[in-house]
């Protein structure tokens, strides 16, 4: 059974897990006041860490009677300097920086002043070219790339002859501190889509029934093909979003790369997230919401799910309350057509996880309904579902059409492996789909399609059982009043999995008036 408390948002949010949302009593306020998803960071921890989240996460999800997801997000091929002497060094502007291929410890020469720093990817040295920007700590230190010595050059004094580098110059200084990120704006990286790390957490999510997986730092369709290749290796069973998919990928777009192979990469996927964070620190920042913007259009032209993630609600880190610049923040990404909201360090690490929650989905409220209003009768399927010929497209297109004629108080569907749910998600409708099934591995990857409210029920004997059951779900909760009109989905035979076939309009309370709209009405 649903729960009463928790907020009917169209749009979904999306909570990272950490020490401060670890134990079940935060996780069931958190989804009480709106999470709808939960992220566990395979960046930070190991797998006993992560299989303790995901345990009190299906805790909480069980005792708040709401499915909810849980997105493991790979590492990717994240670059990083190796550890620093003393933990700390301070760079100057004009200081010289040399970048080895060797795993050593960040150092300065007491005599030249050279800086000689190692990372976690020696093909770092072969990859970047002299007259490239290469960023540390997101973007607080710059250098400028001025000169590369390779295994070919000639041994220079103070220099092995096997230590191929780069020569920097530094052209923002800051404090250079142990495993900080490098970023290299202006390079294409040789390295691969997935680390040796990435692949056993595949293996682990697959294992212990993840419901999303997240790629970082995609650059290129044939990235996410080689994670569906291991995932359909793993041999997971088709409960994806996609009918070819094993595990729903999600693409993180922070590579300014990403965005040049954009729609090759939405053909790919099953979800991308604009993770801002990387991408405000390659591109140039002024240039990021025009490109957020640009990734929500076109993920909703393929037909797919979109996230917008990082620093949305970044003071409430320490603060109870939030900037007004952040909550117009988190409105204009609802604005724009984001199916899901994230937070990161918010209810990670936050001092008020539960209060980051409640004034995200506040805001999601308030917004939804001025949207709705402003676009009331203008839904439209996205173009590439308009061009599509399945059957249970078409349904959903005449179900868009119904709500922007009669305004019922809801669509109900069952749909058993969720796929007719992504159909009706896609359309935007501005009323929340409750979307009812038996298969509670499919409910929790319904849990970040836009409007889509899953609700897990044994299967009906009869459409006049399902009818009573529907009744009874909107009334028990206060979601509607006797005599409200609802729009029902579903396929007959009743629950099998692929057949969407019917569409009827009821009314609440009535399960013996009936009503049908056909092609020709």
């Amino acid at each position: 059974m649903a729960d009463a408390h928790s907020p009917l948002l169209l749009t979904k949010i999306l909570a990272t897990v950490g020490p401060a949302s670890q134990d079940v009593g935060t996780l069931v306020r958190m989804i009480q006041e709106g999470a709808r998803a939960f992220r566990v960071n395979f960046s930070h921890g190991d797998f006993p860490d992560f299989e303790k989240s995901v345990q009190l996460i299906r805790q909480a999800s069980a005792e708040s009677g709401v499915p909810v997801g849980i997105l493991g997000d790979l590492s990717g091929p994240k670059i990083r300097v190796t550890t620093v002497e003393n933990g700390k060094l301070e760079l100057a502007v004009g200081d010289h920086v040399e970048f080895t291929q060797r795993d050593v410890m960040a150092t300065r020469h007491p005599d030249t002043g050279v800086v000689t720093v190692g990372t976690t990817y020696p093909e770092m040295v072969d990859d970047v070219d002299p007259g490239q920007r290469l960023l540390v700590n997101d973007g607080a230190i710059r250098m400028l790339v001025t000169d590369k010595v390779t295994a070919d050059d000639p041994p220079l004094a103070n220099r092995r002859p096997d230590d191929p580098r780069l020569i920097c110059r530094v052209t923002e200084g800051g404090t250079l501190s142990n495993k900080k990120g490098v970023n290299l704006p202006d390079t294409h990286v040789s390295a691969p889509a997935l680390t040796d790390w990435d692949e056993e957490c595949a293996a682990w999510a697959v294992e212990n029934d993840i419901d999303f997986l997240a790629l970082s730092f995609v650059r290129k369709a044939e990235d996410v093909i080689q994670l569906n290749d291991l995932l359909l290796k793993l041999g997971r069973d088709n409960r994806g979003l996609r009918s070819h998919s094993r595990l729903p990928i999600v693409s993180k777009i922070e590579k300014p790369q990403a965005i040049d192979e954009l729609d090759a990469i939405l053909d790919e996927t099953d979800a991308v997230m604009v993770a801002r964070g990387d991408l405000g620190v390659e591109m140039d920042l002024a240039q990021v919401p025009v490109i957020q913007k640009q990734i929500i259009d076109q993920a909703h032209a393929h037909g797919k799910p979109v996230i917008v993630a990082t620093q949305m609600l970044e003071s409430m880190i320490q603060s109870f309350t939030p900037t007004r610049a952040e909550v117009s923040d988190v409105a204009n990404a609802i604005l724009d057509g984001t199916d899901a909201i994230m937070l990161s360090g918010e209810t990670a690490v936050g001092a008020h996880p539960v209060q980051a929650i409640h004034t995200m989905a506040r805001t999601a409220q308030i917004t939804e309904e001025y949207d709705a209003h402003r676009r009331a009768g203008t839904t439209k399927p996205p173009a590439k579902l308009r061009e599509s010929k399945y059957r249970t497209a078409a349904l959903a297109h005449g179900v868009s059409t119904i709500v922007n004629d009669l305004e019922p108080a809801f669509v109900v569907m069952w749909s058993e492996l969720g796929g007719g749910a992504r159909y009706l998600s896609q359309n935007r409708l501005r009323k929340p789909v409750i979307t009812i099934s038996s298969n509670e591995s499919s409910l929790r990857q319904m849990a970040l399609l836009f409007g889509v409210h899953p609700v897990h029920m044994k299967r009906p004997a009869d459409t006049a059982e399902f009818l009573e059951s529907v009744d009874t779900l909107l009334t028990e909760n206060h979601w509607a009043n006797p005599g409200d009109a609802v729009v029902i989905v579903k396929g007959e035979p009743l629950g099998t999995p692929g057949v969407t076939n019917m569409i009827r309009i009821h009314y609440v309370g009535d399960v013996c008036r009936i009503t049908w709209h056909t092609k020709d009405d």
